[in-house]
């Protein structure tokens, strides 16, 4: 089975202060679909820098990722944009919603850019599945942290992505919203059958995950199964 992707000796090293910074040190590893992986480590080990450079939001120093079946390292950013529109769902610890857009219009955007003609009705029915359908016309300003945060589950899954990346979700949120929220994800990742791809601090989300991978100073230093 192909895997939905793949890191080979992926390396980024920035400038700073005049040396030079190793975030992702050698980084080997594949996700096959339907599968759902964590990656852990403490605060500054490379994690969210690695869950950039899969995605193709980051280019790496060295080394290639593959995404569905194409080599991000080998594309333009043009080219890794129409991967990512393709292929892939966010959901972030910071929500990234647009604050001048409803939570429909927010969800919609993905499916418009897509090219979608029932964008309004998919993002309507997605926003009812997550439990929002009274909040349809509301601005982020006006929905609650744990709401925002339904609100970008449903842009990341109303594409029916292959891939879902999701960058500490419940990090802003309380611990029993922040369990809700996981819930949520993890009922829609199997409903849809999609690949889950997580960046996590809390030990509790990565045990539900079929496998753990550790990072420490940028390497990954151990795979660990459920």
């Amino acid at each position: 089975m192909r895997p939905i992707v793949e890191a080979v000796g992926v390396v980024k090293q920035v400038r700073s202060d005049g040396r030079d910074l190793i975030i992702v040190d050698n980084v080997t590893l594949s996700v096959f679909p339907g599968e759902s992986v964590a990656i852990v480590g403490v605060s500054g080990s490379g994690k969210s820098t690695l869950l950039g450079l899969l995605a193709g939001l980051d280019t790496p120093s060295r080394g290639s990722v593959f995404l569905d079946g194409d080599e991000l390292t080998a594309l333009d950013e043009d080219g890794r944009a129409a991967v990512r529109a393709r292929a892939v769902g966010f959901v972030f610890q910071s929500f990234q919603l647009l604050p001048a857009l409803t939570a429909v219009e927010n969800v919609m955007l993905p499916l418009e850019l897509a090219g979608a003609s029932n964008a309004r009705k998919s993002a309507e029915m997605m926003l009812e599945r997550v439990g929002l359908s009274h909040r349809l016309t509301h601005y982020p300003r006006q929905l609650s942290g744990g709401e925002q945060q339904r609100v970008a589950i449903a842009r990341a899954f109303v594409t029916k992505p292959k891939l879902l990346l999701a960058d500490e979700p419940t990090g802003n949120l309380d611990a029993a919203t922040g369990l809700r929220i996981v819930e949520l994800m993890f009922e829609l990742n199997r409903e849809q059958g999609a690949t889950l791809l997580l960046v996590t601090h809390d030990e509790a989300i990565s045990r539900r995950c079929h496998r753990t991978l550790r990072l420490a100073s940028g390497s990954l230093v151990a795979e660990e199964p459920a």
